[in-house]
């Protein structure tokens, strides 16, 4: 080789992996609830995933990914804009009727996506708010700011969830199928004047509660809020996860020909569970087993179109979730009394609402025929970094300011690299540190640490390799660990940014 011409080939720059490949498109989906024991290819052996399992087998699975907090509107937040949710007030669960918490013209995910030359779309679940906080939503009118406003060219959406007022969908801003003549009014206050309650007519319900769903009835079933009108726009709770997938397999179909991200948000399988009759029975776990069966139908939806238009070597699919489980969350579904020997969580502690494993520790799995290797990644994961690892994979970069905590992990999605992050942040109303094979809860405060707990001091440090379902707390026994490590959480904590 002409030394002049080598010389000019050292000079090229190297490409970073996300400018090697070509640009796939990117379909996000995100499950609701669903635990890492919930799927059969997470060991799961009472509800059957077929299209999952195919997702698993064709793709990579990763045995060490979290959801960056234990419920939905912080997780979803953390997602979108690459920032914890702790570090912004006012990102916890949302009622229906919230102001968008992420503001407008942020750079978020999409909005990234967006500079890179993909076409965006949000289908299902978003409950991250919607319009300014300076004034009354009115449904009736324009709805904005919303996820035109940080990155999404379409939407189909729900306000929050299928237990939230007001029970109806919302495409591009306006309420789908609204009668002006029957505008719709919502409330988290009041009730309304001769409207029954789930409280006065309980005996009326098709599913009862438990706790708290006990305010407005739609479609027979008790919900949180209040709300009045709109009965022409009412969706059907049966009828969801087959709406959602329709909308989100034309968003594919009418977007072939140009690279595209879908950010697929599933209700499934969040509460009030009520599946489609045809997957009514499939399980013995009732109607949270049925759900399940449900949304892997979705999953497998998702995958015939691709392959349909030939996109599947094109398209990088991603499935996760956005906490862990949960059982009985508010309505009396069976899910506690049918559960037999299946568990939700798999091998790790609690569930939603937990600091513990089970609370953010999630499925995760990565398809892309031809440029990921099939297996298994004990790669750490977590979604905060979706806005620097997919933005690296369309040859963009997150703002420092907008996803201050968002790192480039393509090596470990794509599979490339054994090792991602090389710590976790993990919230539940209190935060906890995993680093390494260490787990580092601090000391509980206000209400958590009442009565006292033998747990609560000096906070609690699990080994997870030897314990992985945290029932033997060592912090007495490794003070020197604690140390490092509550020392640590607090220069993260500090920093409004990575702090590596």
């Amino acid at each position: 080789m002409p030394i002049r011409l080598l010389f000019l080939l050292l000079a090229l720059p190297v490409a970073s992996a996300g400018a090697a490949d070509a640009k796939p498109n990117i379909v996000l989906i995100y499950a609701d609830d669903l635990g890492y024991g919930d799927l059969s290819c997470y060991g799961a052996t009472g509800v059957p995933t077929p299209a999952t399992d195919r997702l698993a087998k064709e793709g990579l699975r990763f045995v060490e990914a979290y959801a960056t907090s234990a419920t939905c509107t912080p997780s979803r937040y953390s997602l979108l804009t690459g920032e914890y949710a702790f570090r912004k007030k006012g990102t916890g669960v949302l009622p229906g009727d919230a102001a968008m918490v992420i503001e407008a013209g942020r750079l978020t995910l999409p909005a990234i996506l967006q500079k890179g030359g993909y076409r965006t779309g949000v289908v299902g679940k978003w409950h991250l708010g919607l319009g300014d906080a300076s004034r009354k939503l009115d449904w009736n009118q324009p709805i904005a700011p919303g996820p035109r406003e940080i990155g999404f060219d379409e939407s189909f959406i729900m306000a929050a969830t299928g237990d939230r007022v007001p029970c109806v969908y919302v495409e591009n801003g306006k309420v789908v199928g609204l009668d002006p003549a029957d505008p719709i009014e919502v409330s988290y206050e009041q009730p309304f004047p001769g409207l029954p309650t789930g409280k006065d007519h309980r005996e009326s319900l098709l599913m009862d509660w438990s706790h708290g769903h006990n305010m407005a009835i739609v479609n027979g079933i008790g919900r949180i809020g209040y709300m009045k009108g709109g009965q022409s726009a009412l969706w059907k709770d049966e009828d969801m996860a087959d709406t959602f997938t329709r909308e989100g397999l034309q968003f594919i179909e009418h977007h072939k020909d140009q690279p595209f991200f879908l950010y697929f948000a599933t209700h499934g399988i969040h509460v009030p569970r009520v599946p489609h009759p045809r997957f009514a029975g499939k399980t013995s776990m009732g109607p949270r087993g049925d759900a399940i069966v449900e949304f892997d139908w979705c999953v497998g939806a998702v995958l015939r179109k691709l392959d349909e238009l030939k996109l599947a070597e094109k398209t990088l699919v991603i499935l996760t979730s956005d906490n862990g489980p949960v059982l009985d969350d508010g309505y009396k579904d069976g899910a506690v009394e049918k559960l037999g020997a299946h568990q939700p969580s798999g091998p790790w502690r609690d569930g939603k609402y937990s600091i513990h494993e089970g609370g953010t520790r999630v499925p995760f799995i990565v398809r892309w025929p031809g440029r990921v290797k099939p297996g298994e990644s004990a790669a750490l994961i977590s979604q905060v970094d979706f806005c620097a690892t997919l933005g690296a994979l369309a040859g963009q970069q997150p703002d420092a300011k907008s996803s201050p905590d968002s790192t480039n992990t393509l090596a470990a999605l794509l599979g490339d690299a054994p090792t991602g992050r090389d710590h976790i942040m993990e919230h539940a109303g209190q935060l906890a540190l995993r680093a390494g094979n260490w787990k580092f809860i601090p000391p509980a405060e206000g209400k958590a640490a009442q009565p006292k707990n033998p747990d609560n001091a000096p906070g609690q440090l699990y080994d997870l390799t030897k314990d992985p379902g945290e029932t033997s707390n060592v912090a007495a026994q490794h003070a020197d660990i604690v140390a490092a490590m509550s020392a640590r959480l607090e220069k993260i904590k500090a920093a409004g940014g990575v702090a590596r």
